[in-house]
């Protein structure tokens, strides 16, 4: 299929329900019908236009679109008709239900102007605006919040607010696949920008007005407050770096736009309207023209290397959207392996599971689409690794020729970083974060103040060197046999613990290169169990630096007392042998993390051994947590615990019973 000769990703039902249907009714509609003389609408005179059908009382959605087209246009021209400072004066504070004032009123200017891709923007910001909103209000009779607008709209909960006729207009507009379905055609890119109606948004700008006035009058009369839930924070934006961008880089990429085989003609306005807000920080606006846009792109190349070009187009209400979702699973809904994967590579598909599906990824798409993003602090961080992708997926798709060479220099250290992505919120990637996290604050634990050495002598009764020492042996024991997991450089013979237990080594072996897409099921069992060792290994470390820290103080500020002194030195004596406990523990956890894929080798029972294995190892860091806080302080029960794991893993790594055995 020539991509220039593309003119709608509509199939012919929706693009005429979107782009025909409410044009039909030439009648002219009068806006004194529906709005009073203090501005408020009169929602009786535009629910009168819902029809339904004949043989049940379900909304008749083409109807019903037919007859609310004139509404529409009377309702556009009505706010071309007002200056800012009318539309504010009488409007601003029925937007404030919504906690994004702000963006209401940005649609209005849109709306003056009318530009295609303002438009849009304009819709999908608002559509996912006024989501959030919905389902606050939803809290304020439900518990939890339906994910899908769809069902949000649907929802008894809003119909007990609103009334069930006034939800019925909006689902004609948007969140019914049967309907103009407005939002979703939007957020999915099917929708190019000269194909939404401008009257289509003006109209969704009146109905939020009008469910502030009815949610007003509600709140006045159950005496209730409406509460916003937090936006999501994006934490430790650096780790989302991965992209560097400069100006130079920018100016290629609207010429890579103009040739890429990724874009389609029709949505070119859409890539140079996204990448011009960003080069104006509007962030949250690049973000929002541009996700879409990856979607269309790689649906083409889903239809085209999977051999199903009709799945370019949206589908009728009957049949399902070609999505994300769906472009990025591993099998097709024929159970035939998808083809994408193998075209966009492991790093880019990486990515994209990152950014958009990961559980504690930033999950973009999502969060954006339902409004659960502040849109006025959107990070340039995130928007930095959006742009930056899409720019290398253009430059994958098009014309070698275009290319100068100095043009290549420019882009080279994109693409290199593109090459090498891999995946930071995996949970495979995760584990790895955890394991040197936890690392470093064990190496916290030498600089910890300690009573100087004779002062301990001169208390009586305090034995348990002599123990203390044979866990020691018996860690030395367990690395030897370890050894050869590991690199030869990590070890020397006469102190193996010092030198094999080190942060250098973990962050050795946390480098490899470890698949995480599409990961088995067992795979991912074992690391959940892993992640969950080394959470607890990081909790006890927190406790021991902190308990260490006041007892110190305590000491020396003499305020002890004698059982407390006793417990205290117990605990200095217990860090001497709990440091190298921990230390291997968490090198187990990366070397079985390192093979991890080789537990697909076990056979059923075997694996479930191992696991049970893994159990007892998390079991005993879960006591530990317990008998290491200040509540409990229990020392030499830490010691029992300690020997009894000791042993046992030893004996797991005597019978080769772990996945570093198998990997070899």
């Amino acid at each position: 299929m020539a991509l220039d000769s593309v003119t709608t990703c509509l199939s012919q039902p929706v693009h005429y329900a979107i782009c025909k249907l409410g044009f039909e009714k030439k009648d002219t509609y009068d806006i004194n019908n529906i709005l009073s003389g203090n501005g408020e609408v009169c929602w009786q005179a535009v629910t009168e236009h819902v029809c339904y059908l004949e043989s049940d009382p379900s909304v008749d959605y083409i109807k019903s679109i037919h007859s609310l087209g004139p509404v529409c246009e009377s309702v556009n021209l009505y706010f071309k008709s007002l200056t800012k400072e009318q539309f504010v004066i009488q409007y601003a504070s029925w937007f404030h239900w919504t906690n994004c004032t702000e963006v209401f009123l940005e649609v209005f200017d849109v709306l003056q102007y009318a530009q295609a891709t303002e438009v849009a923007l304009g819709l999908m910001k608002l559509t996912s605006c006024l989501e959030r909103a919905l389902g606050d209000v939803y809290l304020l009779k439900g518990n939890d919040c339906p994910f899908l607008l769809r069902d949000l709209l649907a929802s008894d909960q809003l119909a007990d607010v609103f009334g069930q006729a006034v939800m019925n207009v909006l689902r004609v507009f948007i969140g019914s696949p049967h309907g103009l379905n407005l939002r979703n055609v939007l957020w999915h890119g099917f929708a190019s920008p000269q194909e939404i109606p401008a009257k289509y948004c003006a109209m969704l700008l009146f109905l939020t007005a009008g469910l502030g006035q009815l949610l007003q009058s509600y709140l006045l009369q159950t005496k209730c407050a409406l509460v916003h839930r937090p936006y999501v924070i994006f934490i430790s934006l650096e780790e989302l770096d991965a992209f560097p961008l400069n100006n130079e880089i920018l100016s290629i990429a609207e010429e890579l736009v103009k040739q890429s085989s990724f874009v389609l003609k029709i949505m070119l306005p859409f890539w140079i309207a996204a990448l011009t807000a960003f080069k104006k920080s509007k962030y949250a606006d690049s973000v929002i023209l541009l996700l879409p846009q990856l979607e269309v792109g790689l649906r083409l190349l889903f239809t085209t290397t999977n051999k199903c070009p009709n799945r370019l187009l949206t589908a009728e209400s009957s049949a399902l959207y070609t999505t994300f979702d769906e472009m990025l699973a591993k099998h097709l809904d024929n159970e035939e392996v998808n083809q994408l994967p193998v075209v966009l590579e492991e790093p880019a598909m990486d990515f994209l599971w990152d950014f958009l599906n990961h559980q504690e990824g930033p999950r973009i798409r999502d969060r954006l689409s339902h409004g659960e993003i502040n849109l006025e602090t959107f990070p340039r961080e995130v928007a930095n690794q959006i742009v930056g992708f899409a720019i290398t997926i253009l430059c994958r798709f098009s014309d070698e020729d275009m290319f100068s060479l100095k043009e290549h220099m420019v882009i080279k250290p994109l693409m290199n970083c593109a090459s090498c992505y891999q995946s930071r919120f995996h949970p495979i990637s995760r584990l790895r974060k955890q394991v040197l996290e936890c690392m470093k604050s064990i190496h916290l634990w030498p600089e910890l103040p300690t009573v100087p050495e004779e002062q301990v002598q001169m208390i009586k009764g305090l034995e348990g060197n002599a123990e203390a020492n044979t866990l020691i042996l018996l860690i030395s024991e367990i690395i030897s046999q370890l050894q050869h997991y590991i690199p030869q450089n990590c070890c020397s013979s006469d102190d193996l613990i010092n030198s094999v237990l080190t942060e250098r080594l973990l962050m050795e072996l946390c480098e490899t290169r470890i698949c995480t897409l599409y990961s088995p099921r067992p795979v991912l069992e074992v690391v959940v169990v892993l992640r969950k060792i080394s959470a607890q290994c990081h909790q006890v470390s927190q406790q021991v630096i902190a308990g260490a820290g006041l007892r110190y103080a305590q000491w020396v500020n003499k305020t002890l007392r004698s059982r407390q002194r006793h417990n205290y030195l117990r605990m200095l004596n217990s860090i001497k042998f709990l440091s190298p406990v921990l230390r291997l523990i968490l090198l187990l956890v990366t070397l079985e993390l390192v093979n991890v894929h080789s537990v697909c080798k076990k056979n059923p029972f075997d694996y479930q051994q191992y696991l049970k294995f893994l159990k007892s190892v998390l079991q005993y860091t879960e006591n530990l947590v317990t008998y290491t806080s200040p509540e409990k302080n229990k020392w030499d029960e830490t010691m029992e615990l300690t020997n009894k794991i000791l042993i046992k893993i030893k004996k797991i790594s005597d019978r080769k019973l772990m996945l570093m055995h198998l990997a070899t």
